[in-house]
C-alpha cells in the first residue's frame, strides 16, 4: 500500500506535481489545477494540525466502511465533496504554491514526534499511518484528475 511516509513514494508524487502545468485541463471536476495544489496543501495543513477542519458525522466513521473507503474502494470523480476547511486556501504563485505543497508534505512525512494526529473531518481518527495513506491516495486521485 503506498504511503507519503515511504519516500520513493512521495517522489514519485513530487516528481508527477513537477509535471503538472498550471493551465492544465481537469479531466473531471470544477477546479483548476492551481485551485487543486492549493486543496491539497490546505489537506495537509489539516493533517498537520495547522488548519482546524469541523468534524462530518457519517457512516464512514465506521470501521469497516472507513477502511473500505480508504484502502480499497475506487474514489469517485467529481462526486466526492471535502470539507469547506479544505478549500481555505487561494492560489498565489504557480511555483510558490507547489513549494508550499512540497514543504508540507516533507514536514508531515519526517515529522516522528508525535503520538497522536488530528481527526480527519470525515474519517475521523487516524494513526499516522492511515494518514500517510490516505495523502498518497488523494494526491494520486487529483494527480490523475489533471492527467499526471
Amino acid at each position: 500500500m503506498r504511503s507519503v511516509l515511504n519516500r520513493p513514494d512521495r517522489d514519485l508524487l513530487t516528481e508527477r506535481l513537477r509535471r503538472l502545468a498550471p493551465e492544465a485541463p481537469a479531466n473531471w471536476g470544477r477546479m483548476s489545477a492551481s485551485q487543486m495544489v492549493a486543496h491539497l496543501s490546505d489537506q495537509m495543513r489539516i493533517t498537520l494540525g495547522d488548519l482546524a477542519a469541523a468534524p462530518s458525522p457519517g457512516p464512514l466513521r465506521l470501521p469497516i466502511l472507513k477502511h473500505l473507503v480508504m484502502y480499497w474502494m475506487p474514489w469517485p470523480k467529481g462526486r466526492i465533496k471535502g470539507p469547506p476547511e479544505a478549500f481555505t486556501s487561494q492560489p498565489t504563485t504557480w511555483q510558490g504554491d507547489l513549494a508550499t505543497l512540497t514543504a508540507l508534505l516533507d514536514r508531515f512525512a519526517t515529522d516522528n514526534s508525535r503520538d497522536s494526529w488530528p481527526d480527519h473531518p470525515t474519517f475521523g481518527r487516524l494513526s499516522r499511518k492511515s494518514w500517510g495513506h490516505f495523502a498518497y491516495r488523494h494526491f494520486d486521485h487529483h494527480l490523475r484528475q489533471f492527467g499526471v
